[in-house]
């Protein structure tokens, strides 16, 4: 425990006198550096962690949990008949087609990713049925097309614009095979908030899209979507075992790669931000020597009025902790007002400097997210104050092996 006395002792010595000036500015820097390190790395994590979980919600909103494809063998309506044992866990499931055209206008030509939906259900898909910034899905019929806003913009398309759909798929005529080809009519515009789909994906009618494709029941995919999708590899094993002549994958298997590099990006980016932590962390190791060093009198003094060695010690050691306890709460604070407002910091300096940060096209989303998690804030803190600690111990030890008859005759 740490007595009154010393508490008094050590809350003097965090104010310097005049003449220790240089103290003063070790101090004030071994606070600013341990205060500012805790900060970076609470807004670096939180909006580490928000890209992670809004880019799952995204995918997750817009694609398929599991996909099962066909591979020697079609699959029937009857085969989900199989899936009865996992109806606990399936939320939905629908037979899809994806395929690559080309969409043209009279100015411009692009590539893009068609998908068509069995029962042209595509409202029920959240992240396209309250995504739609214009026009209307109950319009979409045969012959019609909905379109991402980027694209739409690409392109200078809106509703009711015609456009001319190329496929893969070749029509023979007189003069050779010639790619298949329909005019369509937009319909309806969407925005999911992710800015790669929005710029590369379309939906077009079942019936165009058997059509202009030419597809056959194999080109017909089931696409099964979970109310868990955490377990997602958990059941895809059970779907397996069911579609045991087909090909399944999952959405965790589509983006194994990109998320493993996400997670090791953060784990990196946590230890390189500690180091701030550390660097400051030496700050209070001089500042406290340089104490010792000019309290030598006063600890000889105190010691022979029967304050003990353990007591020199806390003294010093209080007054070392204090100032990385005061500095982490503040950078707690700090880190945590900047991670909730962290939009509108960006949107206030894009406006005032007139640059563009968190571009859409290279980090697919359209707002900086940020999600402040309590345990990566506990975890942060921790490792501040363990450092502190840690810096606060060999300059307080030295304190306590002061010899007070010498200290007092050089002094």
């Amino acid at each position: 425990m740490i007595s009154k006395i010393e508490r008094i002792i050590a809350f003097r010595y965090l104010k310097p006198k005049k003449k220790e000036g240089f103290l003063k500015v070790i101090s004030i820097f071994s606070f600013t550096g341990i205060a500012l390190g805790v900060a970076i790395l609470i807004i670096v994590m939180s909006v580490m962690n928000g890209f992670r979980t809004e880019l799952i919600n995204k995918i997750l909103g817009f694609n398929p949990h599991i996909i099962v494809k066909s591979y020697n063998k079609e699959i029937k309506k009857d085969d989900l008949n199989n899936l009865d044992e996992l109806k606990e866990d399936i939320l939905r499931t629908a037979f899809t087609f994806s395929g690559q055209g080309i969409l043209i206008n009279k100015k411009n030509t692009t590539g893009i990713l068609v998908r068509s939906y069995l029962e042209n259900d595509i409202d029920k898909i959240d992240l396209i049925k309250k995504g739609i910034i214009d026009g209307s899905l109950n319009s979409f019929d045969k012959n019609t097309i909905s379109i991402g806003k980027e694209l739409a913009i690409a392109l200078d398309l809106m509703v009711g614009d015609e456009i001319i759909l190329m496929s893969t798929s070749n029509l023979q005529t007189p003069f050779g095979n010639l790619p298949q080809q329909e005019k369509f009519t937009i319909s309806s515009v969407f925005s999911t908030g992710l800015a790669e789909f929005d710029q590369n994906v379309i939906f077009i009618p079942f019936e165009n899209a058997t059509s202009l494709f030419e597809l056959t029941d194999m080109d017909i995919d089931l696409e099964i979507f979970l109310k868990k999708p955490d377990k997602v590899q958990l059941l895809k094993a059970s779907v397996q075992k069911i579609f045991n002549d087909h090909y399944v994958y999952s959405w965790a298997d589509l983006n194994k790669s990109f998320f493993g590099a996400l997670k090791v990006e953060r784990n990196v980016m946590f230890i390189i931000l500690t180091l701030i932590i550390i660097v400051a962390a030496f700050n209070i190791i001089s500042g406290l020597t340089i104490l010792v060093k000019n309290k030598t009198k006063e600890i000889a003094i105190l010691r022979t009025l029967g304050i003990s060695k353990n007591s020199i010690a806390k003294i010093f050691f209080l007054t070392g902790f204090t100032i990385g306890l005061l500095a982490t709460i503040l950078g707690v604070i700090i880190g945590i007002l900047f991670s909730y407002y962290i939009e509108e910091l960006r949107v206030l300096i894009t406006t005032i400097f007139n640059i563009k940060l968190f571009p859409e096209e290279i980090y697919f989303l359209s707002q900086m997210p940020s999600e402040i998690n309590l345990s990566y804030i506990s975890i942060i803190s921790f490792f501040s104050l363990l450092i502190t600690f840690l810096a606060t111990i060999f300059p307080s030890l030295s304190a306590a092996k002061l010899d007070p008859i010498k200290a007092l005759k050089y002094e």
